[in-house]
């Protein structure tokens, strides 16, 4: 059978980071990595594939809604006469996922003959998981089905902070293994984890009144120092942005979260232009309309 692995946490926790570091030390081995990706635009396939040989996308929704999931059944029953022998498939679930119904699902597609569920890992930001876990139930649903925690990006917090997180965590799910990590650095082996498979779920609505996402910037300038400015200015109503803009200084990568912003420049773009963008389901409007200032009519 083959081990799957299922990471999960909250947009911007760092599961991209998580992934592409699995990627680069397991060289070795053949893993298969399926990136599900909330919005149509698919921007963590892309950087997935940069430094891993086999990446299968789901892009357009969660996995485990209704919407999507047969798109995911499909894929998981193709990958042995895709790919041949393979040591293990880690699926990365989009941030706002419930994994709780996994294993549900295999055993209700008879996917449990192909597949052992051999680990759920979530990864949680010690500065956005308080406030998460009062605002959107499958935060609480990720720790609760995680075999092992990440309390991810332990050098931007305080030893009280992430003490805090630990206890938040422990609260949550008391079985969970859990690590502290930078960068989302995890040296262990994970399919030895042996996942308890003890969390309940069901598939989620295709709409989900909690979020709501969008593209921009796919065929148009876009100001850096504006889209800045509305991105802080957005604060917690703006979940994530992320992609590739052209910029009149030249490409930039665009990553914000809950009101930080990074953008570093990128050389030879040879992928598709813009930011996938995910926000408050009852902010869209206001979201959308502060963003759409910052394009401008691409003339390159």
């Amino acid at each position: 059978m083959i081990p799957l692995a299922l990471i999960t946490g909250f947009l911007g926790s760092g599961k991209t980071t998580f992934l592409r570091a699995l990627a680069e030390r397991e060289r070795e081995r053949r893993l298969i990595f399926l990136v599900n990706e909330f919005s149509a635009l698919d921007v963590d396939g892309d950087l997935v594939a940069e430094v891993a040989r086999d990446v299968v996308r789901v892009p357009g929704g969660s996995i485990f809604c209704r919407c999507v999931v047969a798109d995911f059944i499909a894929q998981m029953r193709a990958v042995p006469g895709r790919f041949g022998p393979v040591d293990g498939l880690v699926a990365e679930a989009s941030g706002m996922a419930d994994p709780g119904v996994v294993a549900k699902l295999l055993a209700d597609t008879g996917l449990d003959r192909l597949y052992r569920l051999a680990a759920v890992v979530s990864l949680v930001d010690p500065g956005t998981l308080p406030k998460l876990l009062k605002t959107l139930p499958n935060m609480a649903a990720q720790i609760r089905a995680a075999d092992l925690v990440l309390v991810n990006k332990q050098d931007l917090y305080a030893d009280v902070e992430l003490a805090a997180t630990e206890a938040l965590v422990r609260e949550i799910n008391p079985r969970a293994e859990l690590r502290r990590t930078t960068r989302a650095a995890f040296a262990g082996d994970l399919f030895a984890l042996c996942s308890a498979g003890q969390a309940e779920g069901d598939y989620a609505a295709c709409r989900d009144p909690h979020y709501a996402c969008f593209e921009l910037g796919t065929g148009s300038t876009v100001d850096a120092a504006e889209l800045q400015r509305a991105v802080t200015g957005l604060g917690p109503l703006l979940y994530r942005l992320k992609g590739v803009i052209h910029t009149a200084d030249g490409d930039q990568r665009i990553e914000a979260v809950a009101g930080r912003y990074e953008a570093h420049p990128v050389a030879n773009h040879q992928g598709p232009y813009g930011l996938a963008a995910i926000c408050a389901g009852g902010a869209k409007t206001i979201v959308e309309q502060k963003l759409r200032k910052c394009e401008t009519a691409r003339n390159s």
